[in-house]
């Protein structure tokens, strides 16, 4: 009987040793609001990271019995969500734009004038050099017209100037561009439209017609290109983006950002989707799939039509606002299809820019050739913007991934209807449509075209109005998103569209521990409060990448 005892009495010991015994953590984050994303997007109070990435979520009492960490974080109750990701966005260009003249939110060609003078000065521009600029957008003008280059030309003789608007499907060029590029009034660009009036260059270029001037603007240095990437992780780390798609670069950028990873300086993960030119079919058939914890290229980037606001997209009956014009694809459909069918033998995702209903009735009808009922392949079509009722379900039959940028829908809404009229408009930024086709739906920014702030993405996806609360009620409230599909669009769903949803977009156990710890929680804040939301501090892996 003795015996037994003492055997118990041992056990008893021993089981108490080994429950004291704490697991090991790198970080353990406890007394917060952890919005995981999961299946059911389920919320927890802590989570132990390792090694970069999550061992556990669960309630503070649990975690602060069961982890010892090197590093404890109090959230303070505050919320925290999975790291922001843009499903589309032009990471790369931001950089090299924030180099340059910051025309975006002017209101009159006269501001723009004014904003280039002391652009000019603060860089010490000298003569000879190229002025570079982009943002204007006439549309936010009391003359709703695009400029014209005389006044470019007074100011700046010595200079070539170089401007695109906000959505890049546009730009006006001084007489010195335009020169030094060889246009005049005879030249002819397939996609694109030199715009001559009274027998005279305007000096404004659409879509392909503008890289005739672009392409003779001379190359950065690779001290540019590294602060630009490096301004630009920055300004997103601080509104909580851990991932960002870069829609359309080339492989040298590619190449040079996974050198900036691999030194340490580039903390940023970037899902790039290559451009459609022939050098980078070159490299992709050569080089294969990319695949690093912080670089992912397996997708390419093509561009069907241009954009609402220049006109530019492909419209299947002429725009409302100009009878004569149906706006232009940039490509023949023989070269869609011919794309269509190299991307689909590779096994890589083919991701489209489609604005227009005619625009995205053509790539929705290529794809659908390809893919041939449902499937796994993702293709997206970027923007998604203007849907013919009759096109809608071809998403869904397809497995076609609409990726769409709910600011659009705000930035637009003062004129579309004007552009599209009463009915077709209706087929616009119909996000919850396209959300009904899959059950599910990345978001985006498309900054700089846009505000990099996934909040103002936030904002926009559920209220459907801007800053100042017009229209009163929101615009075409019957496709608003939930607040719950809308973090959902900007976290897990955006990661499947990257084919990223097992590593990344919830905090889950064996996923990266990105995750952004904020002063509002989205998921019940007015929507002054949204706008007024900010990030306190963001992780990439487990580590601080921003903090205040």
């Amino acid at each position: 009987m003795m015996k037994q005892l003492l055997i118990l009495c041992v056990g008893s010991l021993l089981s108490l040793t080994v429950g004291a015994q704490k697991k090991q953590a790198d970080l353990l984050l406890y007394n917060g609001k952890i919005y995981t994303a999961d299946a059911r997007f389920s919320v927890a109070s802590a989570m132990a990271v390792k090694d970069g990435r999550v061992l556990e979520t669960g309630s503070s009492q649990q975690l602060l019995a069961r982890y010892e960490a090197k590093e404890k974080v109090d959230a303070g109750g505050r919320p925290v969500y999975p790291g922001f990701i843009d499903a589309h966005a032009h990471f790369f260009g931001y950089g090299l734009g924030l180099q340059n003249a910051d025309l975006v939110g002017t209101e009159s060609w006269e501001e723009i004038l004014q904003r280039l003078q002391a652009h000019v000065a603060k860089k010490n521009i000298r003569p000879g050099e190229w002025i570079i600029g982009r943002g204007w957008d006439q549309n936010d003008w009391a003359v709703k017209e695009f400029p014209t280059k005389e006044r470019l030309d007074k100011l700046f003789p010595n200079n070539p100037v170089f401007l695109t608007r906000v959505d890049g499907h546009a730009a006006i060029a001084s007489t010195k561009a335009l020169d030094l590029a060889g246009v005049n009034t005879s030249s002819k660009v397939e996609g694109g439209d030199v715009e001559v009036k009274n027998g005279k260059l305007t000096g404004i270029l659409v879509d392909r017609a503008t890289a005739l001037v672009a392409s003779r603007i001379p190359e950065p240095s690779l001290q540019t290109y590294r602060t630009a990437l490096l301004e630009a992780q920055q300004n997103c780390f601080a509104v909580g983006l851990t991932t960002v798609d870069d829609c359309g670069i080339g492989y040298e950028e590619v190449l040079f950002m996974d050198s900036l990873q691999k030194a340490g300086q580039l903390k940023m993960r970037i899902y790039a989707m290559l451009s459609d030119n022939r050098a980078n079919f070159q490299f992709a058939l050569q080089k294969g799939r990319i695949k690093t914890p912080s670089l992912h290229v397996a997708s390419f980037k093509v561009y069907a039509d241009g954009a609402l606001g220049s006109r530019g997209a492909a419209l299947l009956h002429p725009y409302t606002d100009r009878p004569d014009w149906t706006g232009f694809l940039l490509s023949s459909q023989q070269h869609f299809d011919s794309v269509a069918n190299v991307i689909y033998k590779m096994g890589w995702q083919m991701n489209t820019h489609a604005i227009g209903d005619s625009g995205n009735r053509t790539i929705l009808r290529i794809y659908g050739s390809y893919l041939r009922g449902k499937n796994d392949r993702r293709w997206r079509i970027e923007h998604s913007q203007v849907i013919n009722q009759a096109d809608f379900a071809l998403f869904g039959r397809y497995s076609i991934i609409p990726s769409v940028q709910p600011t659009h829908a705000t930035s637009d809404m003062y004129w579309a209807e004007k552009r599209l009229g009463p009915s077709r408009v209706k087929g616009a930024y119909a996000f919850r449509q396209l959300l009904s086709q899959n059950g599910w739906l990345p978001l985006g920014t498309d900054f700089p075209v846009e505000d990099i702030s996934p909040f103002k993405t936030f904002y926009a996806a559920v209220f459907r109005m801007d800053a100042k609360g017009f229209p009163a009620g929101g615009y075409q409230m019957e496709n608003a998103l939930t607040r719950e599909q809308a973090i959902r669009g900007m976290t897990i769903w955006a990661a499947k569209s990257n084919f990223e949803e097992s590593e990344k977009g919830s905090l889950e156990k064996n996923k990266w521990a990105d995750f952004i710890i904020l002063d509002q929680d989205l998921m019940k804040a007015s929507p002054k409060q949204v706008l007024e939301t900010n990030v306190l501090a963001t992780y990439v892996g487990g580590s601080k990448v921003y903090g205040k």
